[in-house]
């Protein structure tokens, strides 16, 4: 959780480390957070698109990016790859070359590229865990195989609301998704993109499960919290898909 503020003298303190447990007598400090990024591709008319999973998992293997690669219910000729590492550098270093070497007949849908960053609430018992073990967990049990990616934007008056209000909205948002999570329905991953999403969106949400209604069911219950019925700017594109190979 990024903090800043003034020092004594004016100057303004910038501190980009994720921070938690201070309120509890846990204090945790991590100086690094997962980047996870999803690229969508159709594969173009003529092509193999049936064989689209098995070639770009080769190219992936290549170059040893760990990754799942799922079916996009949405569109029959569709896959989405999603990738992760604390190092950004990766998704240019080896990312992009093995999809390069492996794309042949797949078209990207950009509008579909989505990437962001774990970040900390305060509220992590385990900051490591939370931050850098836990999403990667979650898209990665083969308990769980379907998958609802998708971006939003706040408006900014939230922004501009006192913190104690922010976080009684905040509040009434987490605990539908914890409910959902104890009873096994849906788990999500929660990630911030500002300044990394080409459409300006602020956060990327993965909710995955064993069963797709679940997941829209969650959508839906969410449309009825203040934060979304009231300081919702924009949510989507959504990308639906089940996971058809996962590389670890």
């Amino acid at each position: 959780m990024t903090e800043h503020g003034k020092g004594s003298d004016g100057a303004v303190t910038v501190d980009v480390s994720e921070r938690a447990g201070h309120h509890t007598g846990n204090p945790q400090v991590l100086e690094t957070r997962l980047f996870m990024q999803l690229l969508v591709f159709d594969a173009e008319p003529g092509s193999d698109a049936a064989g689209a999973v098995d070639r770009v998992a080769s190219g992936l293997l290549e170059r040893s990016v760990q990754a799942v690669i799922y079916e996009d219910m949405n569109s029959p000729r569709g896959i989405g790859v999603l990738t992760w590492s604390e190092d950004p550098t990766h998704f240019v270093d080896n990312v992009r070359p093995a999809l390069l070497g492996s794309d042949s007949g797949l078209s990207p849908r950009r509008d579909f590229t989505m990437i962001g960053r774990s970040y900390a609430t305060g509220y992590e018992p385990d900051l490591r865990f939370w931050l850098l073990q836990r999403p990667v967990e979650t898209v990665c049990n083969e308990a769980w195989p379907w998958a609802i990616w998708y971006p939003l934007r706040r408006i900014g008056a939230f922004n501009r609301l006192e913190g104690r209000e922010q976080a009684a909205i905040l509040k009434e948002h987490g605990a539908i998704g914890r409910a959902y999570g104890e009873q096994d329905l849906a788990h999500d991953v929660r990630l911030a993109c500002h300044g990394l999403d080409a459409n300006d969106n602020e956060f990327l949400i993965g909710l995955i499960g064993k069963e797709l209604h679940p997941l829209s069911h969650v959508v839906q219950r969410m449309r009825g919290t203040r934060q979304t019925g009231e300081f919702m700017e924009k949510m989507g594109p959504f990308f639906v898909g089940r996971a058809a190979r996962r590389l670890t």
